[in-house]
């Protein structure tokens, strides 16, 4: 079972999409990272089980 797994997000600031990849193995969890397209801070809640991403929101942080 392939435990990271890759999904598109929306930035917050300016719109665009991008992929993250998410590592399922630890359960839900919030972190902090930067926009890949504006270089913004934003916060990315995952929702997760093993191997499956269940629901991924982001916020300005």
């Amino acid at each position: 079972m392939d435990l990271l797994v890759e999904t598109d997000v929306e930035c917050p600031a300016c719109g665009e999409w991008f992929p993250v990849t998410v590592d399922t193995s630890q359960g839900d969890y919030e972190t902090t990272d930067d926009c890949a397209v504006c270089c913004r801070p934003m916060t990315v809640e995952v929702e997760c089980t093993p191997g499956q991403v269940l629901s991924v929101r982001t916020s300005a942080a």
